[in-house]
């Protein structure tokens, strides 16, 4: 199987390439917008078909890179039913099997850090976009985040994932690159609370700084990384 884990150094975001063999399909999550190039340089060494490109969520980091790869691949583009973006071709579901040749991911809502949030299940391994990260959690305080809601999709989906699960972020600052649900069961400071009200009143009190490209990233993801027309 082909499993390429991609870096942006300037968003620190994580973007996954997943096929099952050189000259067959593929499947993106999160792609960035600036990394575009890369992505078909080596989709191109690979002599692989990119049949879809995911996003996670509505990212406000960072501006998708979708949409430039549709342009490129004709590849389908997808996110959950549930996003506001306006430029899909596919929505998915609760449940439903994304699919490239013999890579299979299942789709699994998990609302929290927006109210489109996804994580995928394939086979040992969970992409948990910014709802799970190593160490940590994604933030609940702006596009409908939720601290009730991202403690249902922890706690009652991800952390009910067997221990050993590999668990791949969309994002990490200190140079993690994988962990599992075992260790962030174990290690995670913002899982060990006992109730779901103290989630609630760790992640409410929070001051974060809002992310510098929100203006920007927001309106352009709505739109698969292309800016609004005037």
């Amino acid at each position: 199987m082909i499993f390429k884990q991609l870096f942006d150094p300037v968003s620190s975001t994580y973007t996954y390439l997943l096929a099952e063999r050189r000259g067959g399909e593929a499947l993106i999550i999160d792609p960035v917008l600036e990394q575009v190039p890369n992505y078909l340089g080596l989709i191109e060494y690979l002599k692989i078909e990119l049949v879809m490109a995911i996003d996670t969520h509505i990212h406000a980091d960072h501006i998708t890179g979708i949409g430039k790869l549709n342009v490129a691949t004709r590849c389908a583009t997808a996110m959950g039913e549930q996003t506001k973006a306006e430029c899909l071709s596919h929505r998915f579901s609760e449940g439903e099997i994304l699919r490239a040749d013999g890579v299979e991911l299942a789709a699994i809502y998990t609302p929290g850090h927006t109210d489109d949030s996804y994580s995928f299940l394939m086979d040992g391994h969970v992409f948990t976009g910014d709802t799970l990260l190593i160490r940590g959690t994604g933030r609940t305080d702006f596009q409908n985040g939720d601290p009730g809601a991202q403690y249902d999709s922890i706690f009652d989906k991800l952390l009910k994932l067997p221990d050993k699960t590999l668990v791949y972020p969309a994002h990490d600052y200190e140079g993690r690159t994988w962990s599992t649900i075992g260790e962030e069961r174990r290690l995670n400071p913002r899982l060990q609370v006992k109730t779901r009200q103290e989630y609630i009143n760790q992640m409410s009190a929070l001051k974060l700084d809002p992310p510098r490209l929100i203006d920007v990233a927001v309106p352009a993801n709505r739109h698969c990384g292309f800016p609004m027309a005037a």
